[in-house]
């Protein structure tokens, strides 16, 4: 029997378990703080061998490889570069210790970098990364992989790709979420599975980041719309550092109580994570042993997603619009652009189309003789840094599109797959392979149908060739193929009957290019609107259209109202009210000049690329370098950090906002006024990520907001030992240091770090925050707590005092 199969069998009847901790695990039995787990294990193979063990022992179905950190980015921390064997022989010690009598997991975890478009590292490069080390898994003998703890959605999807072009093995991708209910990408748990599931992994789930209670609403979030099985590996409550040790306050007994709940809430494969012991998953295993897990709700599901959001096309809800704008036909400013490799034109209609109420935007960069595969890149690395709406790829290269795929970090549309033998040929594999939903266009290459009939037939042959590829109906939309009325007074008539088999006999989601049915005809906004109306009434799903036109959205919002689609009249009311929840208003200062206003946008927005033109547009208008510094820009960049609290923005959002500011920054600061009244020197802040921790993450965009805001930031870097960090508080005399961890197992150093500033002496300020860090673990060992970048700026602020405060930008005190 094969694993899957063995996996599948189990889970029809119970639970599958799942390991505890291993980094926790290790600590206590040994390793010392600061040490590298995987070199620390192959020089001391008992240690991990008698762990792997002792967790099958207690009950594990499956245990973990000590290779969470074992990709080539984080073991060149440690000089350490073959990376291939290192993965071999840890997949080895695994599988001697627990021979057949459980499953070995291929254990891949995080680089410590966001990959783009969110972050530095190219996509390709970030597969090849996990590539390499799933190929020593492999060759190590694991049964099964999990990708584990992920934070960045598109790091995610580049491990679970890197998996699957090597192996058909089960894989399980499990992140962590923060107590809002998202990754620090911005993610929530809903959209992760969609894109996950749609990607290929054959479980998807949550694992860190909280406590047993913490993680059961993630689990409640991705049940309704799991076709997979859902994982959970929450850790043993909070952590506390007692005895310089990081232990966690929930014993097994405690832990196992929630196994039922978990159960009932939807999990069908549960384990543990920091601080859980074999003792934790013995209990836990005998309180679920007798509980049968709850299959997943549904085979197929029409959801599309985004880095940020997902997107349900269910029965009843009301009409999509596709944005249709963002397409060079006919405009010669974006063409040069797209050109150029400039994005002000596509973040512009972007932005505006999701105002004027688009639910999708339609993505395509034809542009005669140009090298659309790269074009279609760049915008795909663009567009999920500025909006949160999935998009629908269109374009007839089939090269272009796979790229877009294959780069998009979400489950896209794509535009579209037709009846014609190299696209059926072609295109279906590549929609599959990265989980798309596809338009499905009823035409052949010998014919376009003018009959609902022959589209009927063609739908038909089209679908059956998908289902072989494993595509159900939930997984297209069917084109309704408008024609001009210009030409074919009965063309209309022929999309509505096609609408309307495929609404109520095919059963299957469909979309209109809304503008075809006028071309030629005077007056068109008419003819567009009123067909609008007719094919909701047929069931239409979706319309390509143009959402600034008042007409066809004003109908569309009747229609939907009529059709019962819009419940209790919520839409249309809060529409017809000027009420538009999705916009982010301009906020004007009082005396502001347009210019003016295009800098305060551009710090808002994250326009790293035109700020440095805005601003010299508006210091060409007249206003002074300082007055665009002080009374714009931090303005700006303050409501950038309050969107951030309120979770309208993410991290990505807050990372563009800083580095659009920073870019600003270092261009207007040469021109600043010489006669300004001399402000106070700027207050020094220390940066560091603890000894034996190689992540800095988050450090690096806390230094990039404190910065921002006029401190001075000295960052030592990462993996930092407490005596150099004492030495430069000595040298630098900062009023305030910021220490950073990500492990459990390092986050003690920071104690030692204010301990021994202590006992020499010191009398600065500390900060400390990370993954792992808490408040009460901030104040136990005498610092405050800085939960992000928006948080430590105004902490930073309140810490220092009366006489050391450093002006904000602006003049005004924090």
């Amino acid at each position: 029997m094969s694993i899957k199969n063995n996996i599948n069998s189990i889970l029809k009847k119970r639970a599958l378990i799942l390991d505890g901790a291993t980094g926790t695990e290790l600590q206590r039995r040994g390793m010392p703080v600061g040490a590298c787990p995987e070199i620390w294990c192959l020089e001391n193979p008992h240690i991990i061998r008698a762990i792997n063990s002792d967790y099958q022992r207690s009950g594990a179905d499956v245990v973990y490889t000590c290779t969470f950190g074992a990709n080539r980015l984080k073991m060149e921390q440690y000089n350490v570069h073959n990376i291939k064997d290192i993965n071999r022989r840890l997949a080895g010690l695994s599988r001697d210790a627990v021979g057949k009598k459980a499953m070995v997991a291929g254990d891949i975890g995080p680089t410590g970098q966001f990959v783009k478009p969110f972050g530095d590292i190219d996509f390709e490069e970030a597969v090849d990364v996990f590539k390499e080390q799933a190929m020593g898994l492999l060759e190590g003998g694991v049964d099964l992989f999990v990708i584990e703890t992920m934070i960045d959605i598109q790091e995610a999807r580049a491990a679970l790709i890197a998996v699957k072009e090597i192996t058909d093995l089960f894989v399980m991708v499990t992140l962590t979420f923060e107590e809002d209910g998202r990754t620090l990408g911005g993610t929530d748990p809903a959209t992760a599975l969609i894109t996950l599931q749609s990607l290929g992994a054959a479980a998807v789930g949550c694992n860190c980041s909280a406590g047993p209670e913490g993680m059961l609403g993630f689990i409640a979030a991705m049940k309704p719309y799991a076709k997979i099985p859902l994982v959970a590996k929450p850790n043993a409550g909070m952590p506390e550092i007692i005895d310089n040790k990081t232990v966690f306050d929930m014993p097994p007994a405690r832990f196992a109580s929630f196994g039922k709940e978990y159960i009932s809430t939807g999990i069908n494969i549960l384990g543990g994570c920091c601080g859980t012991t074999p003792d934790h998953i013995r209990e836990l295993k005998k309180e679920i042993q007798e509980e049968k897990p709850t299959a997943p709700f549904v085979k197929s599901i029409s959801a599309l997603s985004s880095a940020g959001k997902f997107i349900i096309l269910e029965e009843n809800r009301p009409l999509c619009i596709v944005g249709e704008r963002i397409n060079p036909t006919g405009k010669k400013a974006l063409q040069q652009e797209l050109l150029d490799g400039k994005m002000s034109i596509v973040r512009e209609l972007a932005s505006e189309q999701k105002r004027n109420g688009a639910a999708l935007l339609d993505v395509n960069v034809g542009v005669p003789g140009a090298d659309e595969e790269k074009i279609m890149h760049n915008v795909i690395n663009f567009l999920p840094t500025v909006t949160d709406l999935p998009l629908v790829i269109d374009s007839s290269k089939i090269e272009a599109i796979e790229k877009a795929l294959r780069l998009y970090p979400g489950r896209a549309l794509l535009n579209s797959i037709s009846g014609e033998e190299e696209k059926l040929k072609r295109l279906l594999p590549i929609a599959a392979k990265y989980g798309a939903m596809f338009i499905l266009l009823p035409l052949t290459d010998k014919e376009i149908p003018a009959t609902a009939r022959r589209r009927k037939e063609i739908i038909q042959s089209v679908f059956k060739e998908a289902a072989l590829l494993g595509f159900a109906r939930d997984d297209i939309v069917v084109d309704g193929l408008v024609m001009t009325v210009a030409s074919d007074s009965g063309a209309a008539l022929e999309t509505l009957k096609t609408l309307e088999w495929c609404s109520n006999k095919f059963r299957c989601n469909t979309v209109i290019g809304l503008s075809n049915v006028s071309f030629g005809m005077p007056q068109r906004k008419w003819t567009n609107a009123t067909f609008l109306a007719m094919a909701e009434a047929m069931g239409l799903t979706m319309a390509i259209a143009n959402p600034s036109s008042e007409e066809m959205m004003n109908i569309k919002m009747a229609a939907d109202l009529l059709t019962q689609k819009d419940k209790d009249a919520t839409s249309f009311i809060s529409y017809f009210s000027g009420i538009s929840p999705s916009a982010t208003p301009l906020i004007k200062g009082e005396g502001w000049s347009s210019p003016e206003q295009k800098v305060f946008q551009a710090v808002l927005d994250g326009n790293r690329e035109e700020i440095i033109d805005l601003a010299k547009e508006a210091l060409s208008s007249g206003a002074a370098a300082d007055r665009l510094v002080q009374d714009v820009m931090v303005p700006a960049i303050v409501r950038v950090g309050d969107l951030f609290d309120k979770r309208e923005y993410f991290l990505p959002q807050l990372v563009a906002g800083a580095e659009a500011m920073k870019k600003g920054l270092e261009y207007l600061t040469p021109l600043l006024r010489k006669d300004l009244p001399e402000q106070k020197k700027k207050e020094i802040i220390l940066l560091a990520t603890v000894k034996g921790d190689i992540h800095d993450i988050g450090k690096n965009i806390v230094s990039l907001m404190l910065r921002n805001h006029g401190f001075n930031i000295i960052d030592l870097g990462k993996d930092v030992p407490a005596e150099e960090i004492i030495k430069r508080i000595k040298l630098s005399q900062p009023a305030i240091v910021g220490l950073s961890a990500l492990m459990t197992t390092t986050m003690v150093n920071m104690k030692d770090v204010v301990e021994l500033a202590r006992a020499e002496g010191l009398d600065c300020k500390f900060i400390v925050g990370g993954a792992v860090v808490s408040k009460s673990f901030a104040h136990s060992i005498g610092a405050e707590y800085a939960k992000d970048g928006v948080g430590a700026v105004r902490l930073a602020r309140r810490l220092c005092t009366e006489s050391l405060q450093v002006p904000s930008p602006s003049g005004r005190g924090g």
